[in-house]
């Protein structure tokens, strides 16, 4: 059975897409890019702003579900610039329980939505 998440918390989607979706035991969160909810827009001008606005997004859409950070079994991060790697994994790996890390694809794309500097998508378990 599909269920669909969603919370104010989060950034509404901007598309034809859900925040996420629940499917079985299983999370799959789409990819978040650093809009701030309160303001429907990107406020952060650095990589680590932009991460970390990310990940707050992510922990909001699955503490909407009942869910931690900690439940995230892997996750995608897209970068405009791969050369922001070690700034993103510096604030990343504030997230997450040390030794509790999801396994994790970074890749460098061409563009983002709204120009971000970061993407970052999820597959978490309930």
């Amino acid at each position: 059975m599909k269920r669909i998440l969603s919370t104010q918390n989060a950034p509404q989607a901007i598309g034809p897409y859900s925040q996420g979706v629940a499917a079985g035991n299983l999370l799959f969160l789409s990819g978040q890019i650093p809009i701030d909810p309160s303001k429907g827009e990107i406020t952060a001008t650095d990589v680590e702003g932009q991460t970390r606005q990310v990940l707050n997004n992510i922990k909001a859409i699955l503490e909407s579900d009942g869910c931690t950070m900690d439940q995230i079994v892997k996750t995608t991060v897209y970068l405009k610039d791969i050369g922001d790697f070690v700034k993103m994994n510096d604030v990343y790996k504030q997230f997450f329980s040390e030794g509790n890390y999801p396994a994790r694809s970074a890749v460098q794309v061409a563009a983002l939505p709204k120009d971000a500097m970061v993407e970052i998508e999820v597959i978490a378990l309930k």
